[in-house]
C-alpha cells in the first residue's frame, strides 16, 4: 500500500492584487460588488499587504513529510495548488492510498464536508480515500494548545470562525466540538476563567453564531475584566482572520475598553504541533490496516 497525504487549507490571495479573483472562487460566480472586494483589499493591506498562510501551509508539508516518510501534498480549496492538483501530482508518484487531513480540527457539514467531497471527486476513486473527519479531542493537539494558555493570569477567550446558524438545525456538531475543546484546553492548563466566542462573520444576511469576539470583549470590560488572552482554537496557521479580526479589529476593541489585551501564539509549524499531525495519519492508517 503506496501512501501518500493531501494536506489541505481554506487559501489565501497571494497578494492583494489577487483578491477579485479570489473571492470570485469563493462565490462560486455569483456577483462579487466592488465594496467587498475594497474592503478585503484594505485587510489585506492593514496586515501587510498579504497572508502567510502559503508559507506557513508549505512549512507544515515539510514538516511532516519529513517525520511521516510519506509524500505529502498541499491542496488548497479556494486558491492555488487546488486540492485536484495536489491528487494528480500524488497519484502521479504512484499513491494507491491517499490519507485527506483537513488544517481544521472541528467538522461541520459546511466545512470539512466540502474538502473531503471535493476530494473524493477528485480521486475519482483512482485510488483508496481515508480521510480524517475531525481532531477536535485529539491529545497532542490540545496540548499544544494548553501550552499557549498554561499560567496566564486574566481571562481567556477562545474562539473560531463562525457559520451561519441553519447548521444547529441539523445537528451539526461544530458548536459542540468547539466548546469541548475549549473546555478540555482549559481544563489542561489549569485555566478556570474562560469563556468562548466566535469571530471572522460573513455579512450574508442570515443569523450567524455568535457571541462574536467583540461583543464578547464589550461584554468582559463590562463585568471588570481587564486582562484578556484570546486563543483561537479553532485556527491553526496565521492568516487574515487571525491577523485583521483579532490582531487588528479586536485588539483595537480592546484599547478602547481599556482591556490589556493579547492573542496566543499559532501552532503554525511548530514540532509539538507537527507531531500531532504525524500521529493522527499514522492512527488513521493503522485503523485502516487492522479493519
Amino acid at each position: 500500500m503506496k501512501a501518500a497525504v493531501i494536506l489541505m487549507a481554506y487559501g489565501s490571495p497571494t497578494t492583494a492584487d489577487d483578491v477579485p479573483a479570489y473571492l470570485a472562487d469563493i462565490r462560486d460566480g455569483r456577483p462579487v460588488s466592488q465594496e467587498a472586494v475594497e474592503e478585503l483589499t484594505e485587510r489585506y493591506r492593514r496586515i501587510g499587504g498579504r497572508s502567510p498562510l502559503d508559507e506557513i501551509t508549505e512549512a507544515q508539508r515539510v514538516g511532516l513529510e519529513r517525520q511521516l516518510g510519506l509524500p505529502v501534498f498541499v491542496g488548497m480549496k479556494h486558491w492555488r495548488p487546488r486540492i485536484a492538483e495536489a491528487v494528480e501530482t500524488a497519484l502521479a508518484g504512484g499513491a494507491e492510498t491517499v490519507v485527506g487531513l483537513v488544517l481544521a480540527p472541528h467538522y461541520s457539514r459546511l466545512s470539512i464536508a466540502g474538502y473531503r467531497e471535493r476530494l473524493a471527486d477528485a480521486l475519482r476513486d483512482r485510488a483508496e480515500l481515508l480521510f480524517v473527519d475531525n481532531w477536535h479531542d485529539h491529545e497532542p493537539f490540545l496540548e499544544a494548545l494548553a501550552e499557549r494558555v498554561r499560567g496566564f493570569e486574566g481571562h481567556v477567550v477562545f474562539t473560531a470562525h463562525s457559520l451561519p446558524e441553519r447548521i444547529l438545525r441539523d445537528g451539526d456538531p461544530y458548536r459542540e466540538q468547539l466548546l469541548e475543546t475549549s473546555r478540555l484546553v482549559a481544563d489542561r492548563a489549569g485555566i478556570a476563567d474562560w469563556s468562548f466566542a466566535f469571530q471572522s462573520a460573513s455579512a450574508t444576511g442570515e443569523p450567524w453564531l455568535g457571541p462574536d469576539i467583540l461583543e464578547e470583549l464589550d461584554r468582559l470590560a463590562a463585568n471588570g475584566v481587564r486582562r484578556v488572552l484570546v486563543c483561537p482554537v479553532g485556527f491553526v496557521s496565521d492568516h487574515l482572520e487571525i491577523l485583521w479580526d483579532l490582531d487588528v479589529e479586536a485588539r483595537e476593541r480592546a484599547a478602547e475598553l481599556g482591556l490589556e489585551f493579547d492573542r496566543s501564539e499559532s501552532l503554525n509549524d511548530d514540532p509539538a504541533f507537527l507531531r500531532a499531525l504525524e500521529e493522527l495519519v499514522r492512527e488513521r492508517l493503522s485503523a485502516e490496516v487492522a479493519r
